[in-house]
């Protein structure tokens, strides 16, 4: 059997001849024609009013605090449960993370723990989609409103996900999403911020180019950022685009594979919200307790089949553990994190692919009994 990685970009469209093109015609840098596609694209694609390329997920939270103003001082309540960029991001701007737990199902924020962390120092909400299933905006929204709060979505694994008929990004002041290469659609590195309003969108084009003049060259009136999107990354976002309602349809139907294939093994995958649609970016699921998720990932590499481990919850990394109010407070993202596995989840997994990766993982089970 092959080697099965856990991911793989699908390029099977016009990304190699959006390139060349770039190339014969010279505009490789951040100005070009495919630079303004992707973001039209992009807009039709989620039907946000406002968006605009940057260099990576990262930037593109970096620059969502800046237009917001948030700053030292402020509080950004955000869950500990998710990849360590959206917590850097909120210490670039020198502000203080607030961890929240996670809840069991869907795995995405503890609205219930947000509203105990919610002090006159916080200024925002950063609302992390992990694996492609969105928190839920409603009671974000309705907080944060309560509590004069902005809300941003880290929307990095949620390309294709909707609550109802909005995609995410479009429920939020400001929203942002990472195109590297394991993402549901990718430019190699790259990453999008979007916005419906028209001032945000206006700052985060000035920050993200050194903050320079529109009227006047080579003058900067406020500190920048080189955080530019290439025309060459661009052209391949744009055709990406155009393959993402087959590639999202495929990732689908990856993931019904997977939950059928192992109902009754003793695992629980992630679960999807009635109101929701899952992107499924990655198919993921945790083990019942008394089962070693590590020896599973070590027994399913040994048979050459890559898969990944959940994020590690960052109040648990050393240079956040100041910032922890209380250890024990945690109890479902350390869960989620001690137990859960990422399994091999790219468009071009065939289903005689699935399955033996789905044999061996029940040939593991009945090799380790509980």
């Amino acid at each position: 059997m092959k080697p099965i990685p856990i991911y793989e970009p699908q390029l099977s469209g016009r990304e190699t001849a959006n390139v060349l093109d770039c190339m014969n015609s010279g505009w490789i840098s951040s100005r070009g024609k495919y630079v303004e596609m992707f973001e039209d694209g992009f807009c039709k694609f989620t039907n946000s009013k406002f968006a605009t390329t940057v260099s990576n997920g990262t930037a593109a939270l970096h620059l969502a605090f800046l237009a917001l103003g948030i700053k030292e001082g402020d509080e950004v309540i955000v869950p500990t449960f998710t990849y360590i960029a959206s917590i850097n991001a909120i210490r670039y701007v020198g502000a203080t993370p607030v961890f929240v737990d996670s809840e069991p199902q869907f795995w995405q924020a503890d609205c219930e723990d947000i509203t105990r962390k919610i002090t006159p120092k916080t200024k925002a909400i950063l609302a992390v989609h992990l694996y492609g299933h969105m928190t839920d905006m409603t009671a974000i929204n309705s907080l944060a409103k309560t509590h004069n709060l902005y809300v941003i979505e880290d929307a990095a694994q949620a390309f294709g996900s909707y609550i109802k008929e909005a995609h995410a990004g479009t429920l939020s002041d400001i929203a942002t999403f990472s195109f590297f290469a394991n993402k549901t659609i990718t430019t190699g590195e790259g990453g999008m911020v979007t916005t419906q309003c028209p001032k945000l969108d206006a700052k985060i084009r000035l920050l993200k180019n050194h903050h320079s003049s529109l009227t006047k060259k080579y003058w900067h009136d406020e500190i920048g950022y080189n955080y530019r999107m290439t025309n060459i990354c661009a052209a391949i976002g744009v055709a990406q685009l155009e393959q993402a309602q087959s590639v999202l349809k495929k990732k689908a139907t990856i993931a019904q594979i997977y939950h059928e294939a192992l109902s009754n093994a003793p695992v629980t995958f992630q679960n999807t919200s009635h109101e929701m649609t899952h992107s499924q970016w990655m198919v993921s699921l945790i083990l019942d307790e008394g089962y070693d998720r590590d020896t599973l990932i070590d027994y399913l590499s040994a048979v050459k089949i890559e898969t990944r481990p959940t994020f590690y919850p960052a109040h648990t990394m050393p240079m956040y553990a100041f910032f922890v109010q209380n250890k024990h407070s945690y109890l479902v993202a350390e869960k989620l994190s001690r137990q859960g596995i990422n399994l091999p989840s790219y468009p071009g997994l065939s289903s005689e692919d699935i399955l033996h990766i789905c044999s061996q993982i029940k040939r593991f089970f009945k090799a380790h009994p509980q």
